[in-house]
Formats: C-alpha cells, structure tokens, sequence
C-alpha cells in the first residue's frame, strides 16, 4: 500500500485498524475505494471498511471516531444511509476526510456466494442512481487492503471470488437484453420530445453497457462513478466505447429528431461479446 499523505500513511492507517478492531463486534477492517486501488487523486477520501456482527457497538466506535476528530461522532445507525449501506460516519482526521462504512458480514458472504453464482441484482439506494450493485461487496473484498483481518475473513472472501467469476461475467453480458428493450421505450419519449425520459434510459443502458464491459474484462465495479470513463482503461479492446458514449449522452438534443438521431447512437455502442464467444450484440 503506498503512502496516504504526511499524516495518514500507512503506519497511523494500521494504528487506526488496531483501535478499531477493539471494539465488540468489529471483526475486520480494510481499505477501500479509489486508495486501494492505486486510482485516487490527491483530495480523495480514506474509506476504511468495517467489517462487522450485528450487535456492533456502535457507542464505543463513536468514542474512538471522536477521539481522531476532537468532536463528538455520531455513528449512522444500520438503514440511515439506506437499506444497503450498513451505516458509518464521516470524518475529518488531522484535515483528511476519513469516511468509516458499516459492512455486515453476513451479508457480505452471501453477495460472494451470489457473485459466484452469477446472480446479481440492482437495488434503490440513495446516492446510487443506477441502484447499488449488491455484488459490489464481493467486489470491495475482492480489491480492498486489509489492514486488521485477525479471523482471515477478508483474506477467505477474496479468494473466494479471485479470479473474476466467469459465471458472474456471462451474466452481466446476458443481462444486455435491457439495452434495446430501454432504447425502443425511449424512441415513445423522443417522439414527445421527453428529453428527461431519453435521458434516463440513455444512461442506463449505457451503465449497462459499462458493467458488462468491466465484467467482460474480469475487473470489478464497486461504484457508478467513473464506470463509462474507465471502460476507456481496461486491458481489452472497448472499441472505443467511452468516447461514443460521452460524444451521444453528452449531445441529446431537444427536438424529437434529434433525441432520435440520439437513440441511434446509444443502440451503436460497443457492446462485448457473447459468453459463447460469438458475434457482438452491437
């Protein structure tokens, strides 16, 4: 894991883990996000996954939050941030936002099993307008850095789902029926000159889209931001498929010809290949 910065490195992250993991009910605790990825830009936030029972003490986590911050911590209960975001904190520590989220580890083993499976499901979830990728959990073991992981739970979960599950990857490019399906209800807005509606069915299928190609590659999405541009970076030919897709989403037009002509567009993206290695759905 690379330096975090003059404060946070990866000495004080460790030391962090460690009080976390003091607390009943913490059972693991890892880095995530764009850090352990290598991707963050330098005002990213820390995300530090806690990995936890049901009966956390989410008192005694507040009390070693507020001991970083000087302040007082309130720590969001379980469905305060929505159903599938188990609760967590935000914090600032020695000037470096530090975000502190809540994964039940149950649930966590179920989506692994699930994504080993190839089963997944999107599901409503504030601040995740496409819905939140119940697999993503499966995701995040699969990319995060563990920092305390004195069970071997991560360690035993990202194995579980390294390498990228092949039935995972089928599914995601199966599920590219959606594509024209929304693209043909989206030509009814057009017509009408819905720029909203187009819109919304516009970037759905090109997330769509997106989630395919980066199951296409073997890699793992734990969130919609930065899923259409970073198709641009994954190790297979996109056949320049984040381009197209800003050039159209971000050229809709108003007039029903032009929300057409858009339509058009979006139906000519790049999409992978079959799981049986046959022709592209494009």
């Amino acid at each position: 894991m690379s330096t975090i910065g003059v404060v946070l490195d990866e000495e004080r992250l460790r030391s962090m883990a460690d009080e976390l993991s003091r607390v009943s009910g913490v059972r693991a605790v890892a880095l995530g996000g764009s850090r352990a990825r290598g991707t963050h830009r330098p005002d990213s936030d820390i995300d530090l996954g806690l990995y936890v029972d049901a009966d956390l003490d989410r008192a005694g986590l507040a009390r070693v939050a507020s001991g970083w911050t000087g302040e007082a911590v309130e720590v969001a209960e379980r469905g305060g941030w929505g159903p599938w975001v188990d609760g967590g904190a935000w914090l600032i520590v020695d000037g470096v936002p530090v975000d502190l989220i809540l994964r039940d580890v149950a649930r966590v083993e179920e989506q692994c099993a699930r994504a080993v499976l190839g089963e997944f499901a999107f599901h409503a979830q504030p601040g995740h307008p496409l819905g939140f990728l119940d697999v993503a959990y499966a995701g995040e073991v699969a990319t995060s850095v563990p920092l305390r992981d004195p069970e071997g739970i991560l360690v035993a979960l990202a194995r579980s789902v390294t390498p990228y599950p092949e039935t995972l990857r089928d599914a995601f490019i199966a599920n590219l029926w959606q594509v024209d399906f929304l693209l043909n209800a989206a030509m009814k807005g057009a017509k009408a000159g819905d720029v909203a509606y187009v819109s919304l069915c516009g970037t759905t299928t090109t997330m769509l889209t997106a989630h395919a190609w980066h199951a296409s590659a073997g890699n793992w999405v734990t969130n919609e931001k930065g899923l259409v541009p970073n198709v641009a970076r994954l190790a297979i030919d996109t056949r320049g498929f984040s381009a197209a897709a800003a050039a159209a989403l971000g050229n809709l037009g108003t007039s029903p010809e032009e929300l057409l002509a858009t339509i058009t567009r979006l139906r000519e993206l790049p999409r992978p290949a079959t799981p049986a290695g046959g022709s592209d759905l494009s």
